[in-house]
Protein backbone atom coordinates (compact mmCIF):
# COMPACT_ATOMS: atom_id res chain seq x y z
CA UNK A 1 0.00 0.00 0.00
CA UNK A 2 2.99 2.05 1.13
CA UNK A 3 4.06 1.42 -2.68
CA UNK A 4 1.37 2.31 -4.32
CA UNK A 5 0.99 5.65 -2.42
CA UNK A 6 4.75 6.66 -3.90
CA UNK A 7 3.96 5.85 -7.15
CA UNK A 8 0.85 7.91 -7.18
CA UNK A 9 2.73 11.04 -5.34
CA UNK A 10 5.54 10.71 -8.08
CA UNK A 11 3.66 10.16 -10.93
CA UNK A 12 1.45 13.44 -10.23
CA UNK A 13 4.63 15.47 -9.42
CA UNK A 14 6.04 14.11 -12.65
CA UNK A 15 3.53 14.40 -15.00
CA UNK A 16 1.28 17.12 -14.66
CA UNK A 17 2.23 20.15 -16.27
CA UNK A 18 3.03 23.61 -14.25
CA UNK A 19 0.24 25.80 -13.33
CA UNK A 20 1.72 28.66 -15.75
CA UNK A 21 1.49 26.58 -18.88
CA UNK A 22 -1.89 25.57 -18.16
CA UNK A 23 -2.89 29.07 -16.93
CA UNK A 24 -1.74 30.27 -20.95
CA UNK A 25 -3.03 27.07 -22.72
CA UNK A 26 -7.08 28.41 -20.77
CA UNK A 27 -6.74 31.65 -21.35
CA UNK A 28 -5.43 30.90 -25.15
CA UNK A 29 -8.40 28.40 -25.68
CA UNK A 30 -10.90 30.51 -23.90
CA UNK A 31 -10.41 33.43 -26.53
CA UNK A 32 -10.65 31.03 -29.55
CA UNK A 33 -13.20 31.45 -32.55
CA UNK A 34 -13.91 27.77 -32.75
CA UNK A 35 -16.75 26.74 -30.08
CA UNK A 36 -15.58 23.70 -28.68
CA UNK A 37 -12.12 24.94 -27.58
CA UNK A 38 -13.52 27.95 -26.42
CA UNK A 39 -16.20 26.08 -24.31
CA UNK A 40 -13.47 24.30 -22.67
CA UNK A 41 -11.34 27.23 -22.25
CA UNK A 42 -13.93 28.96 -20.74
CA UNK A 43 -14.75 26.60 -18.35
CA UNK A 44 -10.79 26.01 -16.88
CA UNK A 45 -10.23 29.86 -17.29
CA UNK A 46 -13.41 30.08 -14.63
CA UNK A 47 -12.42 27.62 -12.47
CA UNK A 48 -8.64 28.83 -12.23
CA UNK A 49 -9.55 32.25 -11.78
CA UNK A 50 -12.22 30.93 -8.73
CA UNK A 51 -9.69 29.04 -7.55
CA UNK A 52 -7.00 31.91 -7.68
CA UNK A 53 -8.76 34.75 -6.84
CA UNK A 54 -6.90 35.59 -3.44
CA UNK A 55 -3.24 35.79 -4.86
CA UNK A 56 -4.29 39.09 -5.88
CA UNK A 57 -4.75 40.06 -3.05
CA UNK A 58 -1.44 38.62 -1.91
CA UNK A 59 0.64 39.72 -4.72
CA UNK A 60 -0.44 43.33 -4.49
CA UNK A 61 -0.38 43.70 -0.57
CA UNK A 62 3.21 42.75 -0.69
CA UNK A 63 4.01 45.13 -4.15
CA UNK A 64 2.40 48.15 -2.98
CA UNK A 65 4.17 47.41 0.46
CA UNK A 66 7.21 47.18 -0.60
CA UNK A 67 6.39 50.42 -3.08
CA UNK A 68 4.97 53.01 -0.91
CA UNK A 69 5.34 53.70 2.90
CA UNK A 70 4.71 50.85 5.33
CA UNK A 71 1.18 51.60 6.42
CA UNK A 72 -0.38 53.47 3.58
CA UNK A 73 1.15 50.93 0.65
CA UNK A 74 0.02 48.27 3.08
CA UNK A 75 -3.71 49.50 2.88
CA UNK A 76 -3.62 50.59 -1.05
CA UNK A 77 -2.46 46.85 -1.82
CA UNK A 78 -4.49 45.31 0.46
CA UNK A 79 -7.75 47.50 -1.13
CA UNK A 80 -6.29 47.12 -4.50
CA UNK A 81 -6.28 43.36 -3.95
CA UNK A 82 -9.42 42.95 -3.11
CA UNK A 83 -10.76 44.94 -5.69
CA UNK A 84 -8.88 42.60 -8.35
CA UNK A 85 -9.99 39.34 -6.65
CA UNK A 86 -13.43 40.72 -6.54
CA UNK A 87 -12.89 41.21 -10.82
CA UNK A 88 -11.24 37.76 -10.95
CA UNK A 89 -13.90 36.02 -9.08
CA UNK A 90 -16.83 37.81 -11.00
CA UNK A 91 -14.89 36.95 -14.22
CA UNK A 92 -14.34 33.39 -13.56
CA UNK A 93 -17.82 32.71 -12.41
CA UNK A 94 -19.62 34.16 -15.71
CA UNK A 95 -17.02 31.87 -17.68
CA UNK A 96 -18.64 28.96 -16.03
CA UNK A 97 -21.77 29.95 -16.16
CA UNK A 98 -21.80 31.47 -19.86
CA UNK A 99 -19.04 28.61 -21.46
CA UNK A 100 -22.05 27.48 -23.45
CA UNK A 101 -22.97 30.88 -24.82
CA UNK A 102 -21.82 30.93 -28.69
CA UNK A 103 -19.90 33.63 -29.62
CA UNK A 104 -19.29 34.95 -26.19
CA UNK A 105 -15.65 34.61 -24.60
CA UNK A 106 -16.53 35.41 -21.22
CA UNK A 107 -15.13 38.43 -19.54
CA UNK A 108 -11.46 38.25 -19.75
CA UNK A 109 -9.11 39.28 -16.82
CA UNK A 110 -5.41 39.71 -17.38
CA UNK A 111 -3.49 36.57 -16.57
CA UNK A 112 -1.20 38.34 -14.92
CA UNK A 113 -1.42 38.76 -10.88
CA UNK A 114 0.52 42.21 -11.46
CA UNK A 115 -2.66 44.33 -12.88
CA UNK A 116 -5.66 42.57 -13.49
CA UNK A 117 -7.06 44.97 -15.49
CA UNK A 118 -3.93 45.07 -17.92
CA UNK A 119 -4.90 43.42 -21.17
CA UNK A 120 -4.11 39.38 -21.86
CA UNK A 121 -1.51 40.15 -24.65
CA UNK A 122 -0.48 43.16 -23.05
CA UNK A 123 0.69 41.47 -19.64
CA UNK A 124 3.11 39.37 -21.81
CA UNK A 125 4.67 41.86 -24.13
CA UNK A 126 5.49 43.79 -21.20
CA UNK A 127 7.43 40.92 -19.80
CA UNK A 128 8.86 40.11 -23.16
CA UNK A 129 9.79 44.04 -24.68
CA UNK A 130 13.03 45.61 -24.28
CA UNK A 131 12.18 48.74 -22.53
CA UNK A 132 13.13 52.11 -24.69
CA UNK A 133 13.13 55.84 -23.63
CA UNK A 134 12.20 57.00 -27.31
CA UNK A 135 8.40 56.67 -28.74
CA UNK A 136 7.99 55.81 -32.12
CA UNK A 137 8.03 58.67 -34.32
CA UNK A 138 4.53 57.87 -35.30
CA UNK A 139 3.37 58.90 -31.66
CA UNK A 140 5.39 62.25 -31.89
CA UNK A 141 4.05 63.37 -35.21
CA UNK A 142 1.35 66.16 -35.54
CA UNK A 143 -1.96 66.75 -37.20
CA UNK A 144 -1.15 68.62 -40.43
CA UNK A 145 -5.18 70.54 -40.23
CA UNK A 146 -6.71 72.19 -37.20
CA UNK A 147 -8.86 70.44 -35.46
CA UNK A 148 -12.73 71.12 -36.92
CA UNK A 149 -13.53 72.01 -33.53
CA UNK A 150 -11.01 75.04 -33.31
CA UNK A 151 -12.23 78.69 -34.11
CA UNK A 152 -10.11 80.41 -36.82
CA UNK A 153 -7.14 82.39 -35.62
CA UNK A 154 -7.02 79.88 -33.11
CA UNK A 155 -3.81 77.82 -33.13
CA UNK A 156 -3.90 73.98 -33.92
CA UNK A 157 -5.12 71.37 -31.11
CA UNK A 158 -2.40 69.68 -29.26
CA UNK A 159 -2.44 66.28 -30.37
CA UNK A 160 -4.07 64.08 -27.99
CA UNK A 161 -0.99 61.30 -28.27
CA UNK A 162 1.67 61.09 -25.75
CA UNK A 163 4.88 60.00 -26.35
CA UNK A 164 5.53 56.38 -24.40
CA UNK A 165 7.05 56.81 -21.24
CA UNK A 166 9.10 53.98 -20.01
CA UNK A 167 7.13 51.48 -17.94
CA UNK A 168 8.68 50.90 -14.80
CA UNK A 169 6.25 48.79 -13.18
CA UNK A 170 6.72 46.35 -10.06
CA UNK A 171 7.75 43.37 -9.75
CA UNK A 172 6.66 39.88 -6.91
CA UNK A 173 9.15 38.03 -6.33
CA UNK A 174 9.35 34.79 -3.75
Amino acid sequence: MKRVGWLVGLSVVFLTQPAWAARMKVHEAAESSQYGRKAGGMIGRGLLNVSTCFVDIIVDTANETKAGPPLVGTLTGLAKGVGCGVLRLGSGVVDVGTFWVPGFNGVPVSDSYENCLAPASAASSIESAPQSSSAPASMMETPSTPSPMAEPGMAPAVPTTKPAAPHHHKRWTK
